[in-house]
């Protein structure tokens, strides 16, 4: 049997460590949530956490032993189900009663839910029988949320083996999906985000847990994580043509979400729901002509009619309005909440000093970074420990960090093996190679920021969960970095899983931001001042950056005219407010293109 979760949304992954737990937290309220399981190290360590907590014997994974990433992660995910199957079992035995899990439940769902309307005609029946007869009815309608796990494409670097070969379909990202196809997760999904690879998706052809055994029923489902519907269209054809079906494209906007950001070419959240909107069916459909063959040219059972497909949305998304508006009018099948999440301990782990981070935090304490090595731009939070650590080292002219994890090894610009730009190797071969080489004083200092700039992610995103839990994971490497989204700074207090789930569905109001603008203007904002920043850092653009930039800025003045359109009919917040803020967006937009992108 395959269950359904009973909420509207989900919470996304979110760095490597605030939602290591999170399913333990929350599944046992039938809300789904994801982790990642790129770092094994940090598995291995929530494995014995767990274990112990769990009154199980913990047996180490070492790394002496064959196949030690892909097993950490599979006994992990394991142990994980084995939890949340307990606690779901002891929430089936509470007591109907207020206060208790049981009714926390029923309380906490969507007000529109059929479960929820029965409980609530529960709740208002006097008659005992009839009360016995709906409890009865509402307990075997109780589900789990899905464990769901993330898997970042860009983060798979080949591993040797102790003779120094590659070790065959041994790099990181084809270790976790082994991980996780061989566990006994069901009613799961494996979230591949940062975009396509085909070793990856090759890979993953030769594992049965991922194949359909009914129309529309997987024990193990597909959801890629896309800016864009041209982005949903390759990978859904590419993974078609292998016989694997992509049950959910999970939209997140380009710059308006957590971590790392990925930004279209100025194309706009409202545009792409309608794209998406107009295009499900032809979608599915075109997936469809290509999977069907695929599967029955392996032997396989076909199917008449293709199966399901969701499209959910997330990034930015911070009143039930917006929620709903997503949902009703681009018809969504859902919605992704992440970032106020972190200010929920119920749900995910933070550590204490970076949660009052996050509740101090204001509008110009998150930024646009290039601390990631990966050289991909992302969303940070100034003032963490991981910052005040990079810079003082910087200061102490030791710059870059120990490379301890490798998970972000890339570079061979001065070595054989990669090594990692934040790394203090390559920092220093670096450095030293910028003062060869007879920049202007302007792009030397460019290039120099640029370097220094980068930062332990490994580390950084995953001690969180060692501190919170007070379990040790790198000896004297205790730095915290977190990723939230722009959307934090509309969030300042600490909320409880039913404060967050009320306010999702409009039960509750708890923005602390009365100047809040909407998450289509936010976006808006955020490519408007990506495009003048990548204007201002091109030193010496080429004709092709200048045609870029001008595709860019149609891009938006189309996204504004579409948003005009919604507002001609549909109530959008303050609807003065919405048509003001996109009004001096257009004339931004103009002055750009008037003074900064006429080609000489």
């Amino acid at each position: 049997m395959q269950n359904t979760s009973p909420h509207t949304f989900h919470i996304p992954v979110m760095g490597i460590a605030y939602t290591i737990d999170t399913p333990i937290k929350v599944a046992c309220f039938g809300i789904n949530s994801a982790i990642s399981i790129i770092e094994d190290n940090l598995l291995e360590v929530m494995r014995k956490y767990y274990y112990q907590k769990n009154n199980e014997t913990y047996v180490p994974i070492t790394v002496k032993e064959d196949d030690f990433r892909a097993r950490r992660i599979t006994d992990y995910l394991d142990l994980m189900q084995r939890i949340v199957t307990s606690k779901m079992e002891q929430l089936k035995t509470a007591a109907f009663e207020t206060g208790s899990d049981l009714v926390k439940y029923f309380e906490m769902l969507p007000d529109t839910s059929m479960l929820k309307k029965r409980y609530q005609e529960w709740l208002f029946t006097s008659n005992p029988e009839k009360k016995r007869l709906l409890e009865n009815f509402l307990l075997k309608l109780v589900v789990p949320g899905a464990i769901e796990v993330n898997i970042m494409t860009k983060v798979d670097k080949d591993n040797l083996a102790k003779n120094k070969e590659i070790i065959e379909n041994g790099s990181d990202a084809l270790t976790a999906l082994k991980g996780y196809a061989q566990s006994d997760l069901t009613n799961s999904s494996v979230i591949f985000s940062a975009g396509m690879n085909p070793r990856l998706y090759n890979y993953m052809e030769g594992f049965s847990a991922f194949d359909a055994y009914q129309w529309g029923r997987f024990y193990k489902k597909v959801v890629i994580k896309v800016s864009d519907y041209r982005s949903a269209l390759i990978q859904g054809k590419y993974l078609a043509k292998k016989g694997i079906w992509v049950s959910e494209f999970r939209i997140e906007s380009g710059l308006n979400c957590g971590g790392h950001v990925f930004a279209t070419q100025g194309l706009l959240m409202g545009p792409i729901l309608q794209e998406f909107k107009e295009k499900k069916q032809e979608l599915q459909d075109s997936l469809f002509e290509l999977y069907n063959p695929a599967v029955m040219g392996k032997g396989k059972r076909g199917f008449s009619k293709p199966h399901p497909i969701k499209i959910t949305v997330q990034g930015g998304i911070g009143t039930s309005e917006e929620d709903s508006f997503l949902r009703e009018y681009y018809q969504v099948d859902g919605t992704g909440w992440g970032t106020p999440f972190l200010l929920c301990p119920e749900a995910t782990t933070v550590d204490e000093n970076t949660l009052e981070l996050l509740v101090q935090s204001k509008e110009n304490d998150v930024v646009r970074s290039k601390a990631s090595p990966l050289g991909v731009q992302f969303n940070y939070l100034k003032g963490t420990t991981a910052e005040k650590e990079r810079l003082d080292r910087i200061v102490k002219d030791k710059p870059g960090s120990p490379c301890t994890e490798k998970l972000l090894v890339s570079n061979t610009e001065f070595t054989k093996e990669p090594i990692c730009t934040a790394s203090s190797k390559y920092q220093k071969l670096k450095l030293q190679q910028l003062e060869t080489l007879n920049l202007s004083k302007e792009e030397l200092e460019q290039q120099r920021d640029d370097v220094l700039s980068k930062e332990c992610l490994c580390i950084g995103l995953s001690n969180a969960a060692a501190i919170s839990h007070d379990v040790p994971f790198l000896k004297k490497l205790t730095a915290v970095t977190i990723c939230p989204g722009p959307n934090i700074v509309n969030f300042s207090k600490i909320a409880s899983l039913q404060d967050m789930t009320d306010h999702i569905y409009g039960r509750k109001d708890i923005v602390q931001n009365p100047n809040r603008a909407s998450m289509f203007v936010t976006e808006l904002k955020l490519y408007i001042d990506f495009l003048k920043k990548e204007i201002e850092r091109t030193l010496s653009p080429s004709t092709r950056d200048f045609k870029s930039w001008e595709k860019f800025s149609e891009n938006l003045l189309d996204g504004i005219a579409h948003y005009h359109g919604l507002a001609a009919t549909y109530s959008l917040g303050n609807k003065a407010q919405f048509k003001q803020d996109l009004e001096e967006a257009k004339i931004e937009i103009f002055q750009i293109q008037e003074s900064r992108l006429q080609i000489g």
